[in-house]
């Protein structure tokens, strides 16, 4: 399947940008208006293999497979139930991205033309156990609001209508972050793009397609 080794190279390219580490992380891709496939529990993402993918019924939450698909599977569920234009969904814990999840620093997305675009909106919610329904819950309430959703004291999760860009929408997140905290650090005064910059560069720059909620 196609959607796999796209899921596995995005895996291997994670791990050898710092953007995951060993089973901390997971993902899963729409197959279909129905099914989705999704890492099995406990696989390390820089030895993906075929056989490392689960298959899930979204409606019903029914699975086949020789392993356990992940632990986080519930809330991968309800990000495709809430969203139908989601394709692709990336969980992990980025040291910086994690870092900010750990705090109460603000994420500026007016900063440069990635951030602008990829983290116009995030949402947050509070610190509940992997795996939890109430996890689940928490994050299916905010899917409508973001394609980034910050988890408190645990990392982050993106999704998108492509692998490739919510690939992108990670990479720009963890950049962000990065910059922000060594711009602390040097006592360098980040100037933002102004509010009315960033609604023109949105509507009108023609950049890439603006994603709508």
């Amino acid at each position: 399947m196609k959607i796999k080794q796209e899921l596995i190279q995005a895996g291997h390219y994670l791990l050898a940008h710092q953007l995951a580490w060993g089973t901390s992380g997971n993902m899963s891709a729409r197959v279909d208006d129905h099914h989705m496939v999704i890492t099995a529990s406990g696989t390390n993402m820089a030895h993906l293999q075929a056989d490392d993918f689960i298959e899930c019924q979204i409606d019903t939450g029914e699975n086949k497979g020789t392993k356990k698909a992940s632990k986080e599977t519930p809330f991968h569920l309800g990000i495709y139930r809430k969203r139908k234009d989601i394709k692709a969904i990336l969980h992990s814990s980025p040291f910086y991205t994690t870092l900010f999840a750990c705090s109460d620093e603000p994420i500026l997305s007016e900063l440069f033309i990635e951030t602008m675009y990829y983290l116009e909106n995030i949402a947050y919610v509070d610190y509940y156990h992997p795996g939890s329904q109430d996890l689940a819950q928490a994050i299916a309430e905010q899917a409508t609001e973001a394609n980034i959703i910050m988890m408190r004291n645990h990392g982050v999760v993106v999704f998108d209508d492509s692998i490739a860009e919510a690939q992108m929408r990670l990479e720009t997140l963890e950049m962000a972050c990065r910059m922000i905290l060594k711009a602390k650090e040097a006592g360098v005064n980040l100037v933002k793009i102004p509010e009315t910059t960033v609604k023109s560069f949105l509507e009108d720059s023609f950049y890439k397609p603006r994603k709508k909620l």
